[in-house]
């Protein structure tokens, strides 16, 4: 039976008189008077299975807590295995005896079974604990924004394709493999498309065009060979009830990849083939992170990733922080961020900050409306101090308040992994983020 958490181990004792050792003190502290976060994470844990039977397996309490430290310290799953076994320090923050010694795989399994919902209402928790104990007072918030990578590798047509043509070919073998008595053949086309990719990132432009021709070619002929399978894919039985759900499984990745790949094909032939401009949105940037946006600002480096607006409070905690698809222009945000903010804090702050992208006359006016009555944007953009708070002295203070914002930013990049997300798929990605903000909360709390 999965249970919540276990009685409280003596940390005093076991942990190090250093800073570190203290952090980690307090933090379990404050886990401890906040007994509903580990409701919320065994609720998760046992959603799929039944947890009247079975192993005991770790419990809620040893789950949250491993998922902090990996986060508090920055480590992969293989690290975190190796701390958990080596120091006691950890062991005993992750209240596991010394019997215990979870594997990476059992770790990942168990941490990415909290949900991103899950951690954005640990994260209110931690924000109302804050209030409660008079840490934060939410009359004065700063919102700035900014991006997070995906885990995938710089995007060009060329790469795209010589990835999908790797893949399918990949699948047309394993199923080759399984079903006997194909009514085709296929070639493999890995080291021809690897060669046509390497030459067109180092021939010159003119030469180009023809290279990606023949590469276009190479890719239809695996778009054919794709359609030709999953038919009879789709038909054939294998040896045993689990090959044929693994053939069957084969036939849909298929036909997944076999789309994405002409939906490449159709945008490298516009892009550099016809010349033509092709919208951002209209882009395919990765085969395996297909919900990865193009993100430009300005004169900055393109980035691949998502945009992260982040609000926090005078204590320095993370209040909110919001996710949107896409790359929405920061200005049309800011009465939905606002909203959230007054949500989260059940009023609505007395003196607000942001960047200058958010600047606006109506967003100004909107700001006002809802009670916020000394407003700062880092840049004016037409709009007069005395519009938007009641002094030059006021006006000054708030826009040198949102300049701190930009260092919690770069330390939930530099120090709890914000800068690149290493899970996969649009859930993993709210998670690794959520997990980052609430991490980054706790020693803040354990600070104070």
């Amino acid at each position: 039976m999965r249970k919540k958490y276990e009685e409280q181990l003596k940390l005093v004792y076991i942990i190090p008189n250093n800073k570190i050792g203290h952090q980690l003190e307090k933090i379990s502290q404050i886990i401890d008077e906040n007994r509903s976060i580990c409701n919320l994470v065994h609720k998760d844990l046992t959603y799929y299975k039944d947890d009247s039977t079975g192993r005991v397996g770790l419990n809620a309490d040893q789950v949250l807590r491993s998922s902090i430290l990996m986060k508090y310290q920055d480590l992969n799953y293989e690290e975190l295995e190796f701390y958990l076994s080596d120091s006691t320090t950890f062991k005993a923050f992750a209240r596991m005896t010394m019997s215990v010694n979870p594997s990476k795989s059992t770790l990942q399994e168990n941490i990415k079974a909290i949900s991103a919902d899950t951690w954005e209402r640990i994260n209110q928790i931690l924000v109302d604990y804050s209030l409660n104990k008079h840490i934060e007072s939410g009359n004065m918030t700063r919102t700035d924004a900014t991006a997070v990578d995906t885990p995938v590798h710089y995007p060009t047509d060329s790469s795209l394709i010589r990835d999908a043509i790797r893949v399918i070919t990949r699948l047309l073998k394993r199923g080759k493999n399984i079903t006997s008595n194909f009514d085709y053949t296929f070639t493999d086309h890995n080291r021809a498309a690897k060669k046509k990719d390497l030459l067109i990132q180092n021939c010159k432009k003119k030469k180009q065009h023809k290279v990606y021709k023949q590469l276009l070619k190479l890719g239809k002929n695996v778009v054919t060979y794709a359609e030709q399978a999953i038919p009879q894919l789709q038909t054939r039985q294998g040896p045993t009830d689990e090959n044929t759900a693994t053939v069957r499984m084969i036939s849909d990745y298929l036909e997944y990849y076999k789309e994405l790949l002409l939906r490449v094909i159709d945008q490298t032939k516009r892009r550099i083939i016809d010349g033509e401009s092709v919208p951002a949105k209209d882009k395919i940037v990765s085969l395996f992170e297909c919900h990865t946006d193009i993100i430009n600002k300005g004169q900055r480096e393109t980035q691949f990733g998502h945009k992260v607006f982040i609000t926090t409070g005078k204590s320095g905690i993370v209040l909110d922080c919001y996710l949107p698809r896409g790359n929405p222009n920061d200005a049309d945000l800011f009465q939905k961020l606002l909203d959230r903010e007054k949500k989260i804090l059940n009023k609505t702050p007395r003196q607000k900050a942001m960047d200058g992208g958010f600047a606006s006359k109506d967003n100004l006016e909107a700001a006002k409306d809802e009670g916020v009555q000394d407003m700062a944007f880092a840049k004016k953009r037409g709009l007069k101090t005395l519009d938007m708070a009641k002094s030059d002295w006021v006006y000054k203070k708030l826009r040198n308040f949102r300049a701190g914002i930009e260092g919690i930013i770069s330390a939930l990049k530099r120090a709890f992994g914000l800068d690149r997300c290493n899970w996969t798929d649009w859930e993993g990605y709210k998670q690794y983020v959520w997990s980052s903000i609430v991490t980054f909360n706790l020693q803040v709390l354990a600070k104070s």
